[in-house]
């Protein structure tokens, strides 16, 4: 085996150097993504390597990169788009969601969609709105997209390889505040599917089920509840769409409670679905109704107050003791 300890942003850059060493058809598109390797430096020495072809700075106009990304797809690309920052996407929402989600059924099958948006989302680095937001529901709502989020170096390093090599559009989202945090990554292993659920941690009492950038608050609200003997399972959904109802199930008949997790505002939240198709599939084995954790109704803050909105430690274990009062 060939482990590796890397931050996910270098697992990324790993991901993305593996997916252009193997496929010539890979392209890289987005604003600074050349020579200055990205604002968060993902795409760093890349441009260098594989040359201006492959790794393509564009301008500043997102539905223009997402446009010429479905022509090259169309003649048999696999381009891997960058959106700066996840507010900039919406320029380019209308092509993600009018062309890029329906052109596979427009042409009844006939033709294939394979292109990666990548998008650093949500909040916890300071920035002020346009810059921290998590509008992952938004495109999860649309038929034809796939929608997934890492939240460690290992799935950040497969889970791209993985998307690039999807047939089906793959919207990327990646937890930019955890861009810094390293894990171990084996880069010779067998990668996990794609769209299915993992347990970061076992646990008896109760489920909490995130993704993305909220698994590392959930597994520290675990380790938290333990010290009180409270056993709580942690499951990382890894997509959100599809999602992996099957393995919450799972893990919901075992411990009869959940409490879903995101940064995302609650209402109309990808928990929202969660917590319906639980309530539909485990009612009789539910000892408490599913509880939602997640941002405020409200436009993203300033930097200041970002800490009272993002949900945290003391909100999910105050969800985990209400769940289990019941």
């Amino acid at each position: 085996m060939a482990i590796e300890k890397m931050s996910i942003a270098k697992a990324l850059n790993e991901s993305l150097r593996k997916a252009l060493e193997t496929d010539p058809k890979v392209l890289i598109m987005g604003e600074d993504v050349g020579k200055l390797g990205g604002v968060f430096r993902i795409t760093d020495g890349l441009q260098k390597d594989f040359g201006e072809e492959r790794v393509i700075d564009t301008p500043l106009a997102e539905s223009g990169i997402v446009g010429t990304a479905i022509g090259l797809a169309l003649r048999g690309y696999r381009p891997v788009v960058e959106i700066q920052f996840d507010g900039f996407v919406f320029p380019a929402y209308d092509q993600i969601v009018t062309q890029l989600a329906k052109m596979h059924a427009r042409a009844l099958g006939k033709i294939k969609m394979p292109v990666v948006v990548r998008i650093p989302y949500a909040g916890g680095i300071g920035a002020v709105e346009h810059h921290s937001e998590s509008p992952e529901t938004l495109f999860a709502h649309v038929p034809g997209l796939k929608v997934v989020s890492p939240s460690n170096p290992s799935d950040a390093y497969w889970m791209l390889q993985q998307a690039i090599l999807s047939d089906d559009p793959v919207i990327f989202f990646e937890p930019k505040r955890r861009y810094w945090d390293k894990g171990e990554v084996d880069v010779e292993a067998i990668p996990y599917e794609l769209h299915k659920a993992r347990v970061a941690r076992e646990g008896s009492d109760i489920t909490l089920a995130a993704y993305g950038p909220m698994v590392k608050v959930c597994l520290e609200a675990a380790a938290a509840a333990a010290e009180e003997g409270k056993s709580v399972e942690v499951v990382d959904l890894r997509s959100m769409s599809p999602v992996d109802f099957d393995g919450i199930q799972a893990s919901v008949e075992k411990t009869r409670r959940l409490v879903v997790v995101h940064e995302a505002p609650v209402f109309l939240g990808v928990g929202s679905e969660v917590a319906a198709r639980i309530t539909e599939r485990c009612f009789y084995h539910l000892e408490a109704p599913v509880l939602r954790v997640g941002g405020f109704h409200a436009p993203y803050p300033p930097a200041r107050l970002e800490d009272e909105y993002l949900p945290g430690l003391d909100r999910v274990l105050d969800a985990v003791d209400r769940s289990l009062a019941y």
